[in-house]
Order: structure tokens, then sequence, then C-alpha cells
């Protein structure tokens, strides 16, 4: 009897770590599955309105150089992402700037066309040179484009900053 009782003891002693080890491998593998296909499955997050707000007020500053409204620069950069989502805001206002310099020069030259060549996955100064320009010429007017933009973000935020300095009492600056 003693043998029979040694037995059963070492079986149960021996075969219950064991389960408890599988047992809880197996259980943290189901919860690393549950938290994969819970990302996996989370709903894509809209920008808040801080966000959407900044993204229109980040068109105001170039739409007045390309002759058009804010709301219609944003409802065109969109529908341009809808093309194509890897593209940047950046790349859009260049594109717009691009073709409103060149288009004069070279007829080849549109916002669609610049788009769809980064759409294929060019870059700017390879689809400037496949629309006609030199390697010299496309790094010229890419460089044109990135100051142009910089100086239209930069009137805008002393813009801003010159509207938030005036108290509501005070007559806004004479530019």
């Amino acid at each position: 009897m003693t043998i029979a009782r040694l037995i059963s003891f070492t079986t149960a002693t021996l075969a219950s770590p064991l389960l408890l080890g599988i047992s809880g491998s197996a259980s943290a593998q189901g919860r690393a599955g549950h938290a994969q296909a819970a990302a996996a499955h989370a709903p894509a997050q809209r920008p808040s309105a801080d966000q959407a707000a900044k993204a229109e007020k980040g068109f105001t500053a170039i739409a007045e150089k390309l002759n058009t409204t804010p709301d219609a620069l944003k409802s065109a950069y969109d529908e341009a992402r809808q093309a194509n989502p890897k593209l940047t805001r950046g790349q859009f206002i260049a594109a717009n700037l691009l073709a409103q310099h060149l288009g004069s020069k070279n007829s080849s030259i549109t916002t669609q066309a610049v788009l769809d060549g980064l759409n294929s996955g060019k870059n700017i100064s390879t689809t400037l040179e496949s629309l006609g320009l030199s390697p010299s010429e496309a790094t010229d007017a890419q460089r044109a484009a990135n100051r142009e933009l910089r100086e239209a973000e930069r009137q805008s935020a002393a813009s801003s900053k010159a509207t938030s300095e005036t108290k509501p009492d005070q007559d806004k600056p004479n530019r």
C-alpha cells in the first residue's frame, strides 16, 4: 500500500507542474491572439476637430498664393489622398505650386500629371524630368516651390501671431 501511495503522489506531483505550464502558455497565447485580433479590428481613428482645424489653417497660408480658397484646396487634397493614400500635404502643395509656375512654359506640367507621377512611385524631381524638364531645371523648380511654401507659412504664422496679440478693443495693425 505504501508503494501505491508513493506512485500516485509522485505522479500527481510531477504531472501538476507540467499541466500548469502547458495551460499557462496556452492561455498566454490566447491573450496575445486576442490582442492582435482586437488591434486588427479596431476602427480607424478620425482626426479630431482640433486636427481638422489645424489642417485647414495649414492650407490658408498657401491658398492665397494659388489663387484659391483653403476649403477648395482641402477638398482637392482629400480627393487626391483617396487616389494615393501615401500622398503628403507637402507633396500636394508642391504639385500645385509647380503646375502654377511651370505650366505656362510647359503645358504637360499640370497638377494632375505631377500627382500621377507621385502615385506611380516616382519622386517629384523624376516626375518633372519625365514631363520634359532637365534634371537641373527640375531641382531648381522644386527648390523654388519649397521656398515659396516656407515663405507663405511664415507670413501666415506672422499674421496669426499679430492677430492673436491684438486685444478685442484695439484696432488691428495695418499691413
